[in-house]
């Protein structure tokens, strides 16, 4: 590996570059690993025919692309750190794939929260059902959104051959271009789910009220409601943890004007400490939406149970 680096060239900035590296990997793998199994058994239970299926299994597929596309930008940390401080065309592609997979994450995210509300509001005379077809269109939008806003550097909005404006965290990229992507995401993230996931609860609590004064039990509302209320609880608590840090990140980049040798280590130590929690994001989505225990170990069983048999089938049709 090529431990070197203009900045320190000393024994301790290649015990740093591990020390950040190293578990950057370790959690983009272990992203890689959840995000799988979540697609793996989506697909195996053929249950992409609902819709609420369908978004969950894109979210991991945009949480798989986010652990690759982590994994690519700590390889190049580890094996060549200056590209990834002063900046580099090299690191163009890998930041624009990051950007793509973070964006399409945070859509499905929304997309999720807007299906969850539709699926237990009522409109005004008759309930509207989110159809196969809703998930795929929004499915395309997300990515074809994601694409656009996160190739934009690729398509000539970066500060390659300029020092004008240009990103001190994320090099080559300029601080307008991420002022212009973090602030409006940043917002979408927490408002659209918090307004969603609140009026789920709202709805639930008032369905309650009304079958508790029609002398009805409410057992099921009642747990339905402390189950979105814990739900939205850690979304949110996931999303601030995640996405608010790379929020502080771009505000300091706008604010700053310091040479980045002057910065040099602990922003940087800032910086890659922001890419963990976002990749954290990603092992936390498929925890908190799909692979909970007792579901998961359910599925697990009857996959075996369908590939059991299956080979009974084919053993008693050759006998």
């Amino acid at each position: 590996l090529g431990l070197t680096s203009s900045l320190n060239g000393g024994p301790g900035c290649h015990y740093l570059v591990l020390a950040l590296g190293i578990p950057q990997l370790t959690i983009n793998v272990a992203s890689v690993i959840f995000n799988c199994t979540v697609i793996f058994t989506r697909m195996a239970m053929k249950d992409l025919h609902k819709p609420i299926s369908i978004l969950f299994c894109n979210l991991a597929f945009s949480d798989l692309f986010t652990s690759f596309s982590g994994f690519w930008i700590s390889m190049l940390f580890i094996t060549n750190p200056d590209i990834t401080i002063f900046g580099s065309e090299d690191m163009l592609a890998p930041y624009a794939l990051y950007t793509v997979s973070i964006l399409s994450t945070i859509y499905n995210l929304v997309s999720i929260g807007i299906e969850r509300y539709l699926a237990v509001a009522e409109s005004m005379r008759t309930r509207f059902r989110v159809a196969r077809k809703h998930s795929i269109a929004a499915v395309l939008i997300n990515w074809v959104l994601a694409f656009f806003l996160g190739c934009l550097p690729l398509m000539g909005w970066n500060c390659l051959h300029t020092e004008k404006n240009l990103s001190v965290l994320y090099s080559p990229f300029c601080v307008n271009y991420l002022i212009f992507i973090a602030i409006p995401n940043v917002v979408v993230a927490f408002v659209i789910p918090l307004f969603t996931y609140l009026r789920i609860i709202i709805i639930l609590r008032k369905r309650k009220l009304r079958m508790k004064a029609c002398g009805q039990a409410t057992g099921t509302y009642k747990s339905a409601e402390i189950q979105v209320a814990r739900t939205s609880i850690f979304i949110w608590l996931l999303t601030l943890i995640s996405y608010a840090p790379f929020f502080v990140g771009v505000i300091f980049d706008a604010t700053n004007h310091q040479c980045p040798l002057d910065l040099y280590p602990g922003i940087y130590i800032f910086r890659n400490c922001t890419a963990m929690l976002i990749t954290m994001n990603c092992l936390g989505n498929p925890i908190i939406y799909t692979l909970k225990a007792k579901t998961l170990g359910a599925k697990l069983k009857a996959l075996q149970c369908l590939s059991t048999n299956r080979v009974r089938a084919c053993t008693i049709a050759n006998i």
